[in-house]
């Protein structure tokens, strides 16, 4: 499967962002997720939609303030990020994977296939 990242851009602390993450085959198939890289950093954990489950599982830190939602029906994943800070600052990228193993489900060696990565860039 092939994923497209898009949505990022500039923003101001506080403000809000939409990503969306296109994919070529059946969201219904895989497992979603978010993952994000700041300069210097290792790529971290956002978000993940597991195949059979109606709700996500975030990161400690975007928890209450990240969304994550899947509509199958456009093979789409999206990411409403609210209250950003500049923290949050990074590439984002939208990872996917037919079997996720739970003990890595919250890394990337969890995950096959991933995006081109949007930038988000935020100001305090």
């Amino acid at each position: 499967v092939q994923l497209q990242a898009s949505g990022g851009g500039p923003v101001q602390a506080g403000d809000s962002l939409r990503l969306s993450c296109a994919a070529s085959g059946r969201t219904s198939n895989y497992h979603m997720g978010w993952f994000r890289q700041a300069p210097g950093k290792e790529r971290e954990f956002v978000a993940l939609f597991r195949r059979s489950s109606s709700t996500a599982d975030y990161a400690d830190s975007v928890k209450g303030r990240f969304t994550m939602s899947r509509v199958n029906s456009k093979n789409t994943v999206y990411l409403q990020m609210n209250s950003l800070k500049p923290e949050d600052t990074a590439v984002y990228y939208c990872a996917a994977s037919t079997l996720i193993h739970s003990a890595v489900s919250d890394s990337p060696l969890g995950y096959r296939y991933w995006g081109q990565g949007t930038l988000v860039t935020v100001s305090s």
